[in-house]
């Protein structure tokens, strides 16, 4: 069997999908074994990760591009070519124009421009509408969480049949930073203190504001000790928000290679997110060993488990409550840090890799509207 994997989300600027695309497809490749795992644009081996550039060299990324667009709006058979002879074509969210030669398949990363439009830039909900017809005609569909897979059911109407949850994975540097590293980017960063980290694009959906307010209703003397740490690219955040951010300590987007060593530099790791589809932020501090405050909605409990101190995202108080309460509490820091090493072992990408591998071979021997599992 052959899967051909829309890959184009990796030659645009992207956070969470293009960190899921490029460990996705790398791990399906080991796992494929004798089957084979294609790309459109067709790409060998991967480049480095970075989510403020390609993966690939420029004619390419142009190509690729270039290619996507003749695909979606011409009536050129741009994908049903590069399909062929593939058992499935697994879309992305750019894609307008699947091929009609192979079963379609996607991934559902979170339902917020559904659930939550208020808390998207417009270009965001264009495309999302676009992808819910995608989304309809799919044969298959990967949810990254069991929350995510019930939001899919009850805001776009779609059968739970058609869902298969295959949770996704984080990157081996996480579960062990080299202490070297660690080190060498605290120093670099000018983190002498130690520090609550934040990382995410600074955009509404990430609370920002509500992390700022918690922040600053805490104790004077936990604010002396600690420093409040963000990192991330500024997205389509107001710009009140823009300048709170960058009055703080604010890193902006930190290359992917310093994100394991920086994450596991801090003493508590905060996101009050206020929708995740599956949150690879703290699952990361968590293999990390890092302990967590994070928001008790969408998919966050479902990751989290009890390894993580859960909170009302639009409470202030809460959030306070928590930051403190952690900060304050070694032998809580230390519960939280060994439960969230074990939790996280369930989020490898070898796993990830080997249920989707499964979800394909069912999708491709299935009729037209395949009822397909993996959990």
């Amino acid at each position: 069997m052959r899967v051909m994997v829309d890959a184009v989300p990796l030659l645009v600027r992207s956070a969470g999908v293009k960190n899921y695309l490029y460990h996705w497809i790398t791990h399906l490749r080991r796992a494929a074994g004798t089957d084979t795992v294609g790309t459109f644009p067709a790409l060998g081996e991967l480049g480095p990760l970075r989510h403020d550039a390609s993966v690939a060299g420029g004619w390419r990324t142009l190509g690729g591009l270039g290619s996507l667009a003749l695909a979606n709006y011409t009536p050129l058979p741009v994908l049903g070519f590069a399909a062929r002879g593939a058992g499935v074509f697994h879309a992305s969210n750019l894609v307008r124009r699947p091929p009609g030669n192979a079963r379609l398949s996607t991934t559902l990363h979170d339902t917020t421009s559904w659930l939550m439009p208020e808390l998207h830039a417009r270009a965001n909900l264009r495309a999302d509408r676009a992808f819910a017809g995608l989304l309809r005609r799919a044969d298959g569909i990967i949810a990254v969480s069991g929350s995510t897979r019930d939001d899919a059911v009850r805001a776009l109407g779609i059968p739970e049949e058609r869902i298969a949850v295959i949770h996704s994975g984080i990157a081996e540097e996480f579960f062990s930073p080299a202490g070297a590293r660690v080190d060498e980017v605290r120093r670099r960063y000018g983190l002498a203190r130690p520090f609550v980290l934040f990382v995410g694009t600074v955009e509404p959906r990430k609370n920002l504001d509500g992390l700022l307010d918690a922040w600053a209703a805490a104790p004077a003397g936990v604010r002396e000790e600690f420093d409040l740490v963000l990192a991330g690219p500024m997205g389509w955040a107001p710009r009140s928000t823009a300048a709170r951010v960058r009055a703080m300590r604010y890193l902006g987007y930190v290359p992917e290679r310093d994100l394991a060593p920086l994450t596991a530099a801090a003493a508590v790791f905060a996101y009050p997110s206020l929708y995740e589809g599956f949150g690879f932020p703290v699952a990361q501090a968590m293999a990390a060993g890092v302990p967590v405050v994070t928001s008790n909605v969408s998919s966050l409990p479902e990751i989290a488990g009890d390894a993580a101190l859960l909170v009302d995202p639009r409470s202030r108080q809460e959030l306070r409550d928590a930051l403190v309460r952690l900060l304050t509490s070694p032998s809580l820091c230390a519960e939280l840090s060994a439960r969230g090493r074990e939790r996280a072992r369930r989020f490898r990408w070898e796993t990830c890799a080997a249920k989707s591998w499964e979800f394909f071979r069912k999708l491709a021997g299935a009729g037209p509207r395949a009822s397909v599992s993996a959990d």
